[in-house]
């Protein structure tokens, strides 16, 4: 007799994952790495859409253990939320301004800010995997976003939300870099690039009597970053060479003797002097010169080969010493004219024209050779707009120094007395609005008045380098091999005034 079946039992659902917090409860710690959030930003005090790429936990001693006996769920719950910390990149905004943020700067959660990205275009996020890329210029976020709450508004701490850029979790494309140091990568090598330093693994580093927000990663060894990240990074401003605490610093400091650079003092004025640092003969300074660099450099920066590059590092100088505030690096040799490779002024001393001064240093190096030079390509955004600066003023002041009765000039003829290479001499011209074209011949065509006003609007700023200051020979090349050098150039045709 065949025995009766009961009702079929239904597969008990999986268990859930513990780690993971309800969607209903996105607001709790941790956030989830694409999740929005609304963040207090330090330089104004203004709140900006930020979206999380990673997250780390801080353990802290004197947080283990409560301060009470008897203390209640909540105050746990912020004790443990307090350990969080969260990688953010701020919507609309380069990539060099990530930063680790604590909980206390969060203004909205994910709950409140995700709308609001949302109706910006950027994509709700909620930890959902990656942020969505945003449209870009395009049509106006979807019928939805009429709900979303209003971006606060009015004061310096309003809510500022542009669609002009891609959206902060999206990957950048080589379509979009122009004048960019990652200019000739193709999509896969940006990409892994991307990957690897896309966190910031300090976020300040102190030097001398400066602290500096970083911009970008740098791989200085895992030990001076343990869990990912680091708050501070001490770097001796003398030897360059890093520690991990104050303490650390002030003892190897105090057993230094040397106030100075190593290298030879190759430039001296009033208030700068010039270090040239042979990577070979000290490579130590030199590698640790290229760590400390890349903390603001995205990727043209060296890490070990230093041998084939000369450094030349600029300082103030004083009572107590000299004071790194800037540097450029070139090659000992270079098949292609190149008579700069890296160069940073240091954050704390931009804006103070060390950056202009730097690239007028290279040029005045490749004037003592007898050279034309030029830049290493591709140019990162800010180093194009400092180079065309300089190029614009050195040629303006060229023209203004020409004999009165010369009515006529060259490109050869201006790059053999700026040292500018031809290319930049003439693209150069080309921005400035002088050049034309007569019969298909290039000529320079700047009256008088024309040249007056250029001249106010591009001047020669300083601080200035002074020749009589500078104490250096070069080394001697063979002319005839020498294709870069200006007593191997052939004269050329003159142009038309």
């Amino acid at each position: 007799m065949p025995r009766k079946q009961g009702p079929k039992k239904k597969d008990a659902p999986p268990p859930a994952d513990r780690d993971a917090p309800a969607e209903a409860d996105v607001d709790a710690h941790p956030f989830k790495p694409g999740s929005w959030l609304v963040v207090a930003w330090p330089p104004d005090g203004s709140e900006r859409l930020a979206t999380v790429i990673d997250r780390a936990r801080v353990e802290s001693d004197d947080r283990d253990a409560p301060d009470q006996h008897h203390v209640r769920k909540d105050d746990l719950q912020r004790r443990d939320a307090a350990r969080w910390r969260y990688y953010v990149h701020y919507a609309d905004f380069n990539r060099r301004m990530d930063e680790w943020v604590r909980p206390a700067r969060v203004v909205l959660p994910p709950s409140r800010a995700g709308p609001l990205a949302e109706a910006a275009g950027h994509g709700r996020g909620h930890g959902h995997g990656r942020a969505s890329p945003g449209p870009g210029p395009g049509p106006g976020p979807g019928p939805g976003a009429a709900a979303a709450p209003a971006a606060p508004a009015g004061g310096s701490g309003a809510l500022s939300i542009a669609r002009a850029r891609p959206a902060a979790g999206g990957l950048t494309s080589v379509a979009d870099m122009e004048h960019d140091e990652h200019e000739g990568l193709d999509e896969a090598s940006l990409r892994e690039h991307e990957e690897v330093t896309k966190i910031k693994n300090f976020g300040a580093v102190e030097l001398g009597r400066h602290v500096m927000d970083t911009w970008y990663f740098s791989p200085y060894p895992k030990e001076f970053y343990p869990g990912g990240f680091a708050d501070v990074l001490y770097v001796d401003e003398v030897t360059l060479r890093f520690y991990r605490t104050r303490r650390e610093l002030a003892r190897a400091a105090a057993s230094c003797r040397r106030r100075a650079p190593p290298g030879d003092e190759i430039y001296r004025d009033t208030a700068l002097a010039m270090f040239e640092v042979d990577g070979r003969e000290h490579r130590e300074y030199c590698q640790n010169l290229c760590y400390f660099a890349k903390l603001f450099l995205d990727h043209k920066t060296l890490y070990f080969d230093v041998d084939p590059f000369l450094f030349y590092v600029l300082c103030e100088h004083d009572g107590r010493g000299h004071h790194p505030v800037g540097y450029y690096s070139k090659e000992k040799y270079s098949e292609v004219g190149y008579n700069l490779a890296c160069i940073l002024a240091f954050p704390p001393f931009q804006r103070k024209g060390y950056g202009r001064f730097l690239i007028a240093f290279s040029y005045a190096l490749s004037r003592r050779e007898g050279r034309v030079g030029a830049p290493e390509k591709p140019l990162s955004d800010l180093g194009h707009i400092a180079y065309r600066a300089y190029w614009a003023a050195a040629l303006l002041a060229c023209l203004r120094a020409l004999p009165p009765d010369q009515v006529s000039t060259t490109v050869m003829d201006l790059s053999k007395r700026t040292s500018i290479m031809a290319d930049d001499v003439a693209a150069t011209l080309q921005y400035l609005g002088v050049a034309r074209h007569v019969d298909g011949v290039p000529v320079v065509w700047c009256p008088p008045a024309t040249l007056d006003e250029l001249i106010r609007k591009h001047p020669v700023k300083p601080p200035f380098v002074v020749d009589e200051a500078l104490h250096w020979e070069p080394f001697h090349t063979d002319v005839k091999r020498d294709k870069f050098s200006i007593r191997a150039k052939r004269p050329t045709s003159p142009a038309a005034p």
